[in-house]
This record gives C-alpha cells, sequence and structure tokens, in this order.
C-alpha cells in the first residue's frame, strides 16, 4: 500500500524523505509528497514522521 502526507500535520523537516528507500518523497511548497506510483509500502517513512502525518492510503 502506498502511504500519503497530511499537508496539515507536515511540519517538512524531511525526516520520511531521508528514509525512503526509492526516493519517492520529495519537498513540495515547504512540506512533503509521496510518489504512489513509486512507493513501495514499506513504512519507513511513517515511522520517521515526528508528527505521525504519515498514514497508509
Amino acid at each position: 500500500m502506498a502511504y500519503v502526507i497530511d499537508k496539515d500535520t507536515c511540519v517538512g523537516c524531511g525526516a520520511c524523505a531521508g528514509t525512503c528507500p526509492v526516493e519517492a518523497i520529495a519537498e513540495a511548497d515547504g512540506v512533503y509528497a509521496i510518489d504512489a506510483d513509486a512507493c513501495l509500502g514499506c513504512g519507513a517513512c511513517a515511522d520517521a514522521c515526528p508528527t505521525g502525518a504519515i498514514s497508509e492510503e
């Protein structure tokens, strides 16, 4: 399953992007977005997010 970032909860710290093994996360307008097509569904980004802004789609 792909993961999504809640843009209202994301603080733009980048912790998620640093943990993604396939670089499916990129910064956009001060917050981060996950490319659902590239996401492996491993959950590393959700585990790394300090605000809990990432969840399964």
